[in-house]
């Protein structure tokens, strides 16, 4: 197991490196194991011990394992996808680009296709909730009429449509700010990566945040950030530790129903992230895919408190389901130019067709009324799950659902280890740990929006199953 090649050019302590990781992303060291001492690594791999102390420095600061003063050397427990790889020759360049994703999240999505399994993983509507819109017939003289204004930022209609939803609903100031459509919101997030940051180079965001579940960063060398949280939001201080400390280039922000947590931050804590950014001069990017789901009047968005320092980032996808993938973002005129002109360089236009069906919904004469309609119905579920959850208050605290599409539970009692997290497999109970986004092994995010009301008897059922089976194991 312990083995390096003599033979390899290759340095001893970087194969040690690859071993290492090799290990992990094969199974063999499971999240929490522990690895033999470092004089005993040395013994076994046949060198001295500051080559196995380079090697095990290197892991640690690539998020792979963690070692402290009297517990040794573990397996990093949480926040998989934001493990980087080794960047020092184009072996590991292909590595990095097919990474290994989480056990966790490879055996969800293996139970997803199960008939038995209640998925409150997926973060999507369910298709009972989806909006049905009729779509007029087109003839293909009318679509290739319809390409005359697509222009290098979108389909104008669409954005017309678009700018004046987000003037009328959110109160966004417009002057001298431009919109680019984009296949869905997380082309906006890679985008940007690419355009504006450089590989080695660091962004700050929620910790925790579905940020750290993505691979993008990783292929793209970008070093994420976490930065604690309260009720009310990311925390100002800590922010502006992170700021100084690790010389963030950009703050990424889901302020509204932040995704994984479903917490709203408040005015205030808006209005003091803000005051820290401009003091030090850093931009925001504030993703708010789920601002159309808000129960209640929403709240200003960064966007509005501080117009030319935020990038908006929105989408129809939560809306419409995934087959529509349409995506904007909003920001100063030059510097969606700029994104533009990267797009159409890079070759990632957004097609016609999708730009075509969405501006056909928002500018239908029943869309608001659909959209009231969707609003009411997630309200409900929103009620009917909390209360369903009553009895389990006394084991997990439950965060108040005020909008979007998910709630987070936290474990009251004894620490939890992933093991642990496996009952919810056995029950065929699917949900999204906290480890998926963080380095926090206590909650997890919920879809309560999938759960139909004749399902929240089994779902229930389920649940007292898991938390009595987790109660025993204290």
């Amino acid at each position: 197991m312990w083995q390096i090649d003599r033979s390899s050019n290759e340095p001893l302590f970087q194969q040690i490196i690859n071993q290492v990781i090799d290990l992990i992303q094969a199974g063999q060291l499971a999240p929490g194991d522990k690895l033999p001492p470092e004089r005993e690594l040395a013994k076994l791999y046949g060198v001295n011990r500051s080559t196995v102390n380079h090697a095990l420095d290197e892991l640690v600061s690539l998020g792979w394992i963690t070692r402290r003063q009297g517990s040794g050397t573990n397996v990093a427990k949480g926040r998989w996808g934001s493990r980087l790889a080794p960047q020092y020759q184009w072996q590991q360049l292909l590595r990095q680009a097919h990474f290994t994703p989480d056990p966790y999240l490879t055996t969800l999505n293996q139970e997803k296709g199960q008939p038995d399994s209640l998925d409150l993983y997926t973060g999507e509507l369910p298709p009972s909730l989806i909006p049905d819109f009729s779509f007029p017939a087109m003839r293909w003289e009318t679509i290739r009429q319809a390409e005359s204004s697509l222009s290098a930022t979108g389909y104008l209609p669409l954005k017309e449509q678009i700018l004046q939803q987000l003037t009328i609903n959110f109160n966004l100031d417009l002057k001298g700010q431009d919109l680019l459509i984009t296949s869905g919101s997380s082309q906006g997030i890679s985008l940007i990566l690419q355009t504006l940051l450089s590989p080695g180079e660091s962004i700050a965001t929620e910790e925790p945040s579905f940020l750290f579940a993505l691979p993008l960063f990783q292929s793209a060398g970008i070093t994420l950030v976490g930065v604690a949280c309260d009720e009310e939001g990311i925390l100002p201080e800590a922010l502006e530790r992170a700021i100084i400390q690790k010389k963030i280039r950009f703050l990424y922000l889901n302020p509204t129903f932040q995704n994984p947590t479903g917490r709203l931050m408040s005015l205030a804590r808006r209005k003091a992230v803000i005051s820290v950014c401009q003091k030090h001069y850093i931009p925001i990017i504030e993703d708010d895919v789920f601002g159309e789901l808000d129960f209640s009047d929403p709240l200003p968005k960064l966007k509005t408190l501080a117009s030319n320092q935020v990038i908006y980032l929105g989408s129809l996808s939560k809306l419409f389901g995934p087959s529509i993938k349409i995506g904007w973002l909003l920001g100063p005129t030059s510097l969606i130019a700029s994104l533009a002109n990267a797009k159409q360089r890079m070759d990632a236009e957004t097609n016609i067709f999708p730009q075509l069906l969405a501006n056909s919904a928002l500018r239908s004469k029943v869309y608001e009324s659909t959209h009231s309609c969707l609003l009411a119905e997630l309200q409900q579920r929103a009620e009917h799950f909390t209360q369903a959850l009553q009895p389990a208050r006394k084991d997990w605290q439950l965060r108040q659902i005020k909008g979007g599409l998910y709630t987070w539970l936290t474990w009251k009692h004894q620490p939890l280890t992933r093991k642990d997290w496996e009952l919810f497999f056995t029950e065929k109970l699917l949900v999204a740990p906290a480890f998926l986004f963080s380095n926090d092994i206590m909650s997890m995010r919920i879809n309560y929006t999938r759960l139909e009301n004749h399902q929240l008897p089994d779902f229930c059922q389920r649940f007292a199953t898991i938390t009595e089976k987790l109660k025993r194991s204290k």
